[in-house]
């Protein structure tokens, strides 16, 4: 085979007869199947991260892989797209693959030769088989669910005295469902399998077919305190494949409200932790920040969780700069308070006692599993997109990283901490710079697709975006929360069952985000 790589020792150089398309965001190159593996090799040395695979079915072709990696600090990721024929699993060299190519299973039924694991993700026993819901063939109509099934084959965990206990999908309370199968010898976790998959919506099959406007509404639906991030991340694609210059009050008004939204949902955050060690006075603090954040929100957008305001080529409207002058107050009074709150928080004996060494995500668990956001900075990474992969107004107001090293729940609630504190001074600083102008521009459709990636309050979030004829034909969509739950089977082990709960909480990741 040709030297597939120029210049390995700065970056991966493909062929240029493969490119495909090229733009701020990504470059594409069409991959022969024979090439993959050799590629792949590379991609390992060069300590290359897959950060996701999926997959389309267009009209006129056959199917097609799309593998996205990210290469060191290179702003631009690098997507490979290959021929979805006979495809070779690529679990043994990146692990976290294995879930990426369960889904397309799932929704394709494409199957990967040299598989690591051949069950059903999302869809479970009673779908018939043959159902695959996102192939173009598929018709949304009621389903006839099947009589006979066998149950899901969870991993067992030989030896004497090794036990089960199943939690959920139920849980008590007002939260989403998620099968939890632990391997425990006495209270000591082993092992640890989640299942969810109940909240599949076909969320990707839905937006087919709309014109792109419609669409910003099922991103903002994807996952409910995460719609601001995933509503930007949709229309930053639609932006990419129009060539639209969003203007400049507009993309500042999009920062403030990504950094609201980051403040309040790593405020909650910060309360579950402390709520699931019975610390309700620390807990109630927390939430009166939150809360009065959340009313900012309510006065600056009409909607407490910012829904409604992102569009395609803007905002839908202005914020009056009376109102951003208050919502800089607000900022300054939350910093101080919840800096007194973090403060007295860690003077508490028993906190320290219960959060440090609890829960460790190891480091070397954050390329392997594609582990992003406050999850990976707390075990030792740098990675957040809006350093790494800037967008949206963040390649000229830069926000402070803040990493932590232990991995911990002690350093994921003092990041999340240090995160929020981040953001509201982000936002004061911000709102003098916000000039004064449109807040929204025309946008002409093209046809075209594009990829966007944003930092969410949870890590990572991918769209992939493309419209034929003005309209949807394909909306691929991978969140944070897909990647990390791996994060949160390996923290539990050898911990005790009794410590799940605040684990749990200290990655706090979404079902929703996860059942598309």
């Amino acid at each position: 085979m040709t030297q597939i790589f120029e210049n390995p020792v700065k970056q991966p150089l493909l062929p240029s007869s493969w490119l495909i398309q090229k733009d701020a965001t990504a470059s594409y190159y069409e991959v022969p199947a024979d090439g993959l593996e050799e590629i792949i090799l590379v991609l390992k040395a060069l300590e290359s991260r897959l950060v996701w695979l999926f997959c389309t079915e267009p009209a006129t072709e056959g199917s097609r892989l799309w593998y996205v990696f990210e290469r060191g600090e290179t702003p631009e990721f690098l997507v490979l797209v290959l021929k979805a024929e006979n495809p070779v699993s690529i679990a043994t060299f990146y692990p976290v693959a294995s879930r990426f190519e369960r889904v397309i299973t799932d929704g394709f039924g494409i199957r990967f030769s040299d598989s690591l694991d051949n069950r059903r993700l999302l869809l479970h026993e009673r779908y018939p088989d043959g159902f695959h819901p996102v192939k173009k063939s598929f018709q949304n109509t009621s389903l006839q669910s099947v009589d006979s099934w066998a149950p899901y084959e969870f991993q067992l965990m030989g030896g004497t005295s090794v036990y089960q206990v199943p939690v959920g999908p139920v849980h008590a309370g007002i939260i989403e469902p998620g099968h939890f199968r632990f391997s425990v010898i006495g209270e000591t976790i082993l092992n640890l399998e989640i299942r969810l998959g109940y909240l599949h919506r076909g969320i990707e099959k839905l937006a087919e077919g709309h014109v792109p406007a419609f669409c910003v509404a099922v991103a903002e639906s994807i996952s409910g305190d995460e719609s601001v991030s995933n509503a930007c991340c949709y229309v930053m694609a639609v932006e990419r494949i129009a060539s639209t210059q969003v203007p400049g009050r507009a993309v500042c008004l999009r920062l403030l409200l990504l950094e609201l939204e980051r403040s309040y949902s790593l405020l909650s955050d910060l309360a579950g932790m402390v709520t699931d060690i019975a610390f309700s006075a620390s807990a109630s603090r927390f939430l009166i920040i939150r809360e009065e954040l959340q009313r900012l929100c309510e006065r600056l957008t009409g909607s407490r969780f910012l829904k409604g305001m992102i569009i395609i080529g803007g905002i839908s409207h202005d914020i009056p700069d009376e109102l951003l002058r208050e919502a800089k107050d607000v900022a300054i009074k939350a910093v101080s308070d919840l800096d007194t709150v973090l403060t007295w928080t860690m003077t508490i004996p028993s906190v320290i006692d219960r959060f440090a060494t609890t829960g460790v995500v190891r480091e070397p668990l954050i390329d392997q599993l594609s582990l992003s956001g406050p999850v990976a900075r707390a075990s030792g990474s740098s990675l957040d997109v809006r350093i790494s992969h800037p967008y949206g107004g963040y390649e000229q107001y830069s926000p402070v990283l803040a990493q932590k090293n232990n991995g911990d729940v002690l350093a994921r609630f003092l990041l999340k901490g240090e995160e929020v504190l981040s953001s509201l001074k982000y936002i004061i600083a911000l709102i003098p710079e916000i000039p004064a102008g449109q807040v929204h521009t025309h946008v002409d459709i093209n046809d075209g697709y594009a990829l966007s990636a944003v930092e969410s309050p949870r890590g990572r979030t991918l769209f992939w975006v493309h419209i034929q004829n003005g309209q949807i034909e394909r909306y691929a969509v991978s969140t944070a929360s897909f990647c990390n739950w791996m994060a949160l089977e390996h923290a539990v082990m050898g911990n005790i069952v009794p410590d799940f709960p605040v684990i749990n909480k200290s990655l706090n990741l979404s079902y929703a985000g996860t059942d598309l």
